[in-house]
């Protein structure tokens, strides 16, 4: 067998003795600077996970006071789910001392809701309008009741709108015909009588199961009498 012979290549050597060179200068002129660097990183690191902890902590805070105001809301005691009763915050505590946590977002759509029962209208949109939806289902109802404050203050125009846009954002049997079937009944007021037609019939084709899907006829044959009334 043939042997190898040993390929000599000095300008190799020198190119990588140079880049080397290149490196470690490099590394003493920049020393200070990336050590700053990586020590902001670490910092930026660490205070994420600190803070995912405090939050974490505040968060099962806020739902231990949150228990009490469902329990008065649930009763119909809206002044106390509200404020509280001085040993157990209310709603609106919760949502101005637990800004940033789930429970405290929470809070403010419960005190939303609230202030709409008590027929506090502006209260209602304050609150309701905080509120930031994580998920459909409850962010399509944040939605619709952010419409029926509206309709109350009458404001129209501005209540159709969220109740169209709650319905597409729930799109489910449930939610969905509840929000069109609002929308369908503010046209018939304004006497926009083949907008509401065109919401009612989407009803009937699209959800026939649900409880508005079975009154939806009635709804459609009362708009189409109204139609020819006005032609």
């Amino acid at each position: 067998m043939a042997k190898k012979k040993k390929v000599d290549n000095p300008q190799g050597l020198k190119n990588v003795e140079h880049t080397l060179t290149n490196t470690e200068q490099f590394l003493e002129e920049n020393y200070k600077p990336l050590l700053i660097f990586l020590g902001a990183i670490v910092v930026l690191v660490g205070l994420f996970y600190l803070r995912k902890i405090y939050l974490g902590n505040k968060n099962s805070e806020a739902q231990s006071q949150m228990y009490m105001a469902e329990r008065w809301m649930e009763m119909d005691s809206l002044n106390l789910a509200l404020y509280g009763d001085g040993n157990y915050l209310g709603f609106i505590d919760i949502a101005n001392n637990y800004k940033f946590t789930k429970a405290g977002n929470m809070a403010k759509y419960a005190a939303g809701i609230c202030f709409l029962h008590l027929g506090k209208y502006e209260d209602a949109l304050e609150y309701l309008t905080k509120y930031s939806p994580k998920d459909k289902v409850v962010g399509s109802l944040a939605i619709g009741a952010t419409g029926d404050a509206l309709v109350e203050l009458e404001r129209l125009d501005e209540g159709i709108e969220k109740y169209l846009e709650a319905a597409e954002k729930g799109n489910n049997s449930f939610s969905t015909p509840l929000f069109l079937i609002k929308a369908g009944q503010i046209y018939e007021i304004q006497g926009k009588y083949p907008e509401a037609l065109s919401l009612y019939e989407r009803i009937r084709n699209e959800y026939p199961e649900s409880t508005e899907g079975s009154i939806a006829e009635k709804y459609i044959a009362r708009i189409k009498i109204l139609i020819n009334q006005n032609q």
